[in-house]
């Protein structure tokens, strides 16, 4: 098995196999594997959803800035207009940045096309549907969803400021 990839097999010893699988997974995770195979069905959806849930929480961060700061811009004579998306996104990016942000899975990617993946062994896989995980440099993102998440929180409290003075 090739050093840049580890997979996660699903063999059940004893009762304790899914903690082992779990541990498996956390030793990959640590290691930084850039691509890591997980073969049992149960872990690779947990998984997978686990990164899904983070992928919303930054994607309506994002989008949500780029609404309030839109609508501050195109309707800045609707006062509330701008102020949910502008919540929205600064709550987004703060529960991001607690619950997610220094998890190992954030830098990785659920890759779906495993014939993207180069040098995957399906042959030896016991599984036909393993969750194929990538790792992604993400330091662009965050700071594009920090960016605008402080604009947003930014921009609205100047808004509040501005009518009560």
């Amino acid at each position: 098995m090739p050093q840049d990839l580890a997979i996660i097999r699903e063999i059940y010893e004893h009762e304790f196999s899914t903690e082992e699988f779990e541990l498996e997974l956390d030793r990959a995770l640590e290691t930084k594997a850039p691509t890591i195979v997980i073969e049992p069905a149960r872990l690779g959806e947990d998984t997978a959803r686990w990164i899904s849930c983070g992928n919303c929480l930054h994607k309506t961060a994002v989008l949500s800035g780029v609404g309030c700061l839109l609508c501050g811009a195109i309707w800045p004579e609707k006062g509330y207009l701008f102020l949910p998306p502008g919540f929205t996104s600064v709550v987004c990016a703060g529960v991001y940045a607690i619950s997610w942000q220094f998890d190992p899975c954030c830098k990785y990617q659920v890759e779906y096309d495993l014939m993207k993946v180069p040098k995957l062994p399906l042959h030896s896989l016991t599984t036909s549907t393993p969750v194929v995980l990538v790792r992604k440099d993400d330091t662009r993102r965050k700071i594009l969803q920090n960016i605008l998440a402080l604009a947003a929180g930014s921009f609205c409290f100047y808004k509040i400021y501005r009518w009560y003075l």
